[in-house]
């Protein structure tokens, strides 16, 4: 019993927003807050019952009840909404829907000027209607929240004062200011964080596949489908709020709409380093020590700029490793099988299509809209791309894989000519994928509004509506995956780039 109620104590401990509040200003990250939100400032418990809205600050209405209003973008619809936030248990909220008038008219990109509070922000008085209450503090009402009275920080020498680098891709707030201390630690945090996101992967994939091994590429980028898959849904399940803001500073804006548990971040910054480890080893001839080596740092860099970043509390980033780590150990053993079927299975395309198409029917119903369905949907179509491209390379006998009597794989001896022809083959072939997005993204969003009936007018609003999204995100990056594995290294052919 005494075990028991000492891991409930860290699990609640580890949730703290506090500790990462302390680990950011350790790093040399502080806030502009209008009043210094102490760490030792309030109980345990109390930061648990502020800390919902993943991070935005909580308002207090006159005559209103113990429930928090929060608006939000609404569900497939693409409608904007009135959403009920009611606590049930600690750290978990469910929301339901109400219907509110909707603004048309902006563009993609455009910021919506609701009233909604923005994830991370102290919002005014006259724009929450009561007193603002900052979550992580001692509940009592901020007297610089409406910006009369904000006391100034004195940025040291050498410091520098920013803003998040991207607006939150939902809400459009910007966040606010906040000075770094340590310009390194910043711009490898920064870094890690920039590992999980989308310019990586169109970067890193396409390298491993068009200048190291296909085999292995097609292989890691089913581990990382099903790895964000799994880690998605799952957060639109658990629906965990991001880390509240103040105490925490959001050093990064653009996912802080979607929900903190687990740490996606984490869970690719542990499934792709470790796997690619696993898959190369044996097939190439490098030293143990070395590839592990830079698996591990790789993890830690992405799993430590999360919490660096303000978006995920420690128990976050734990459960996503760890999570990751579940996977692998159940998936890894089943590449081989999985990959032969994808290229020589008579039925391979059909099943292909309708298991990727499924997962991401699945993973639509599971929340209102927000960022992360998005994502689930673009990841999945890039496998299937890939997979259906596979089993076209296969049937036409391109691109084949070594024979076993060709293994293990040795590492050229680098010289100027290999260093220039991959990056001559990466930068041809990503700049064919960028084109691909940008035609795709031109031709496909106006014809499914069409198809759909969905009013195109308003871009930003059609992409929120299943109807638009779900068709839309798999033509473009279904397309781009199979470009990737198919057209470019036929284009490279031509170019006498192979």
């Amino acid at each position: 019993m005494e075990r028991r109620s000492r891991l409930v104590e860290l699990y609640h401990y580890l949730q703290e927003p506090h500790i990462v509040a302390r680990f950011q200003q350790r790093c040399g990250v502080q806030g502009t807050f209008s009043r210094t939100v102490s760490a030792a400032s309030s109980s345990a418990s109390a930061d648990r019952t502020h800390s919902l809205n993943n991070g935005a600050c909580s308002h207090h209405i006159s005559g209103g009840n113990d429930h928090q209003n929060v608006d939000l973008f609404t569900a497939g619809d693409g409608q904007h909404g009135h959403t009920t936030t009611t606590t049930t248990t600690p750290g978990v909220r469910k929301r339901t829907v109400e219907p509110s008038p909707v603004k048309s008219g902006a563009e993609e990109g455009e910021e919506d000027d609701d009233r909604s509070p923005q994830n991370g922000a102290v919002m005014s008085k006259a724009t929450a209607g009561g007193d603002a209450v900052c979550p992580g503090g001692d509940g009592q009402t901020d007297p610089g929240a409406d910006g009369s009275d904000k006391s100034s920080l004195n940025t040291a020498a050498g410091s520098s004062t920013l803003k998040p680098l991207r607006k939150n891709s939902l809400t459009g707030d910007a966040g606010q200011e906040f000075v770094i201390e340590n310009r390194f630690l910043y711009y490898l945090f920064t870094f890690g964080t920039e590992l999980g996101n989308e310019l990586f992967y169109i970067i890193f994939f396409p390298f491993i596949m068009w200048n190291v091994d296909v085999l292995v590429s097609r292989k890691l980028i089913m581990v990382w489908v099903w790895v964000m898959y799994l880690g998605q849904c799952t957060k639109d399940v658990i629906r965990w709020p991001r880390p509240a803001s103040p105490p925490v500073v959001k050093v990064e804006m653009f996912y802080n709409s979607e929900y903190s548990m687990p740490s996606t971040h984490a869970m690719s910054g542990t499934a792709i380093p470790f796997s690619l480890f696993c898959m190369t080893y044996c097939r190439w001839e490098y030293p143990f020590l070395l590839g592990f080596g830079l698996a591990l740092c790789w993890c830690l860099v992405v799993c430590i700029s999360r919490i660096y970043m303000g978006m995920h509390s420690v128990l976050d980033v734990i459960a996503g490793v760890l999570y990751s780590g579940l996977i692998l150990l159940l998936f890894l053993p089943t590449l081989d099988s999985i990959d032969a079927y994808y290229l020589s299975g008579r039925h391979a395309p059909l099943v292909i299509v309708a298991l990727h198409l499924g997962m991401g029917l699945f993973s639509f119903t599971l929340d209102t809209w927000s960022t992360s369905r998005g994502d689930t949907a673009q990841i999945l179509a890039t496998g299937a791309g890939v997979a259906l491209a596979s089993h076209v390379n296969h049937l036409l006998g391109l691109l084949p894989d070594p024979t076993p009597d060709q293994l293990p794989l040795t590492m050229p001896a680098l010289s100027a000519g290999l260093v220039g022809g991959a990056m001559l083959r990466h930068t041809v072939g990503v700049l064919v994928l960028m084109a691909t997005r940008a035609l795709m993204k031109a031709v496909t969003i106006p014809a499914v509004c069409w198809a759909t009936g969905v009013p195109g007018t308003d871009v930003r609003k059609a992409r929120q509506n299943m109807k638009v999204e779900l068709p839309y995100r798999y033509i473009v990056y279904g397309t781009m995956g199979f470009n990737v594995l198919f057209l470019v290294p036929l284009l490279f052919g031509y170019l006498q780039l192979a």
